[in-house]
């Protein structure tokens, strides 16, 4: 068979794309030329989106568009174009919406039909090739489409006032104004609790995403309230996924999604995202209960971030994919002979015994790695110390990495995103101060860089850089993710430039975004692309929203710089969510650390010396678990950092390095004395 000539998408940058670039569809990518064809041919448009790590998007490929006859269908009747939601989630989140309006749900890969003016009329997810159970198959959907754009196409044109309005509303509330408070928060919690799964944790049934938000919401709880159960569940949530095969305990990182409520049998896709937030939430609990074991999955999940999802430039890249070879988790998954001649006998009957290895295996005759017992009683039944087992059992997992490194690996979308390395930013930066970590601050200082040196361009920032391009306008999340790692560097290093540009930045994103009449931003910049609407996004899905996250920034920006504007914008912004907190907890669980952030206390800690001496001083603000606080650090000499008025009029005393903690306008006596700086933290 002579090979497919590629189609347009070759000339693409996005790995997505490129995967269907030998497809016999006649692939467009979004833009200008696919468009005029659908105008001036008067056919519909099929709309298909997905990303380079989705599984079902390579099922849907193989089965689909591979298939000669479906693609010269495809080709005879649609438009098609293929859209890379990592590239463009403002068209993602338009259809996503059409879909889960008119389907009660959604997913990837999205599949969507529009009318040449955008409009869309019919949509779903996945398909397969041909009718199964009762569930009609792609090739009955092309037809069944086709012949209704034809016959009713003057019918989807009078709906379209109809479906845009909806579409405009979708992703948003429409709530009386209320200024959130405790006790809104306080059903918030009540919420999630009822919804805990009380035996393996988590929120709901399978599939069961970690759900890294709300447990981080919990944790403030549970400091404002004393709450037990809020922490119970955090510490249950956290230990089993950290058990679970959710968790890589070979190379660390988590998977996307467990497919079973146990936490077990993962969704084998690596997102950088998931990683940097699950990372940034274990790195809360281990200050709020000084459990090790979390400390340990902090710094597993960053060394594999650092060692597989990082550019020689300093960018985070996206996702690593669930298959290899064209199999869901081979790459992760052992036959137990495979062990075997791995291992010495004693290790191997332990290494087998801890991670609940078998003959028969525990996923589809192959095992997957999972925590099935604790040390203690390991350590009874094979007559060794807890000490001798860790050391036996780490000898292992790095004998069993190496071997696994010389697989074939998944596919590494290696697509450097904006706002994904903003949250990953985030996390090292926030991992360098609480473990006192200077490489994790080299290499969030390094990410840094590369963002403000690739990724922006006249105080605008860009929302994809791949193979040294950066390419299309960013988005409210790629300005809020970004300002928000910027100005958690700032206040772990020091560097004013990090401040300098977290500013600059949200002045860009003020101009461009902010809607007055509702108090909040939209998705998408005043010259962006014309779409069907203009969308807003309010919840707090995979990531948090980049409404939530913005009045994070706002609010520590109030207490950094004194502007009053930027807090009132952020309290506008939570008055609107008010109401709503209570009722949807688990879909806002950023806008809840946000309104616990504004209702406080703040504490800010200015802290003035060299650099030797503001670590010894800082370090009772490493060990304190403080959702809700603002560091400033200056080696107080005069510099332009002391422009600040968190700094003005302050100084080391007797040159030695001090700390001045204020809260509310109401400042206590500075310290030099790391003890006496810990007992203040106690107050907050």
């Amino acid at each position: 068979m002579p090979e497919q000539r590629p189609n347009r998408l070759i000339h693409e940058s996005s790995p997505y794309l490129k995967q269907h670039a030998h497809n016999p569809v006649d692939w467009y990518p979004w833009g200008d030329e696919a468009l005029d064809v659908a105008r001036q041919t008067d056919k519909p448009i099929l709309l298909s989106v997905g990303y380079s790590s989705c599984h079902w998007c390579h099922v849907m490929e193989r089965e689909s568009f591979e298939n000669t006859e479906i693609a010269g269908y495809m080709n005879q009747q649609f438009v098609n174009i293929k859209v890379d939601r990592e590239e463009r989630p403002d068209l993602d989140s338009i259809y996503m919406n059409y879909v889960q309006m008119t389907t009660g749900s959604g997913g990837w890969p999205l599949t969507v039909f529009l009318t040449p003016s955008l409009v869309p009329f019919f949509g779903g997810t996945y398909f397969p090739p041909i009718d199964v159970s009762g569930r009609p198959g792609f090739s009955t959907v092309l037809r069944s489409v086709s012949t209704f754009y034809d016959q009713r196409k003057q019918e989807i044109d009078s709906d379209r006032a109809k479906i845009t309005g909806a579409l405009s509303q979708a992703g948003q509330l429409e709530l009386d104004v209320a200024e959130p408070s405790r006790e809104v928060m306080g059903q918030a919690a009540d919420a999630l609790l009822r919804q805990l799964d009380p035996r393996y944790g988590g929120f709901g049934g399978a599939p069961k995403f970690p759900s890294s938000m709300a447990l981080s919401f919990l944790m403030r709880w549970h400091k404002r309230s004393s709450n037990k159960a809020a922490l119970d569940a955090v510490k249950l949530s956290l230990d089993k996924m950290a058990k679970g095969g959710i968790y890589d305990h070979l190379g660390g990182g988590f998977h996307r999604y467990a497919v079973d409520e146990r936490w077990f049998a993962p969704h084998f896709e690596k997102m950088l995202y998931d990683n940097a937030l699950l990372a940034s939430t274990y790195l809360e609990a281990y200050q709020l209960t000084g459990d090790e074991n979390y400390r340990q999955v902090v710094e597993e999940t960053l060394e594999y971030v650092e060692r597989d999802m990082r550019h020689p430039s300093g960018g985070f890249y996206s996702a690593e994919d669930a298959d290899s070879e064209g199999q869901e988790g081979l790459f992760y998954v052992w036959h137990h002979n495979e062990i075997r001649e791995l291992l010495p006998s004693e290790s191997c009957d332990v290494f087998c015994d801890f991670y609940g290895i078998s003959t028969v295996g525990n996923w589809e005759g192959q095992n997957i790695l999972h925590q099935r017992r604790g040390l203690s009683s390991l350590a009874g039944d094979h007559g060794k110390s807890e000490e001798e087992l860790r050391s036996l059992l780490r000898s292992a997992r790095d004998l069993l990495l190496e071997k696994r490194e010389q697989r074939v690996r998944p596919g590494l979308d290696d697509t450097i995103l904006a706002s994904w390395n903003g949250l990953m930013l985030t996390t090292f930066s926030k991992a360098a101060f609480v473990l006192g970590d200077k490489h994790a601050l080299d290499i969030a200082t390094r990410n840094a860089t590369f963002l403000a040196e690739e990724m922006i361009s006249d105080s605008r920032l860009l929302r994809a850089w791949k193979d040294g391009v950066p390419k299309l306008n960013g988005y409210l999340e790629d300005y809020a993710q970004t300002i928000e790692g910027f100005l958690t560097l700032f206040q772990v290093g020091g560097d004013l430039r990090w401040l300098d540009l977290a500013r600059e930045l949200t002045e860009t994103q003020i101009r461009l975004f902010w809607d007055p009449q509702s108090a909040d931003f939209f998705f998408t910049s005043t010259d962006h692309e014309q779409l069907l609407i203009r969308p807003k996004e309010h919840f707090d899905n995979a990531t948090p929203s980049g409404n939530s996250t913005s009045v994070l920034n706002l609010l520590t920006l109030a207490h950094i710089t004194g502007e009053s504007t930027y807090r009132t914008k952020a309290e506008q912004m939570l008055d609107r969510m008010g109401s709503a907190l209570g009722r949807f907890p688990s879909a806002l669980g950023n806008w809840l650390a946000a309104a616990d952030f504004n209702l406080g206390p703040v504490v800010e800690v200015a802290v003035l010396g060299d650099e030797p001496g503001r670590r010894r001083l800082l370090q009772p603000l490493r060990e304190a678990y403080l959702p809700n606080k603002v560091i400033v650090a200056s080696a107080d000499q005069g510099g332009e950092e002391n422009r600040l008025p968190i700094l003005e009029g302050r100084q080391a005393i007797e040159g030695e390095a001090t700390a001045y903690v204020c809260e509310a306008y109401s400042c206590r006596e500075p310290t030099t004395d790391p003890e006496r700086l810990r007992v203040m933290l106690r107050e907050f």
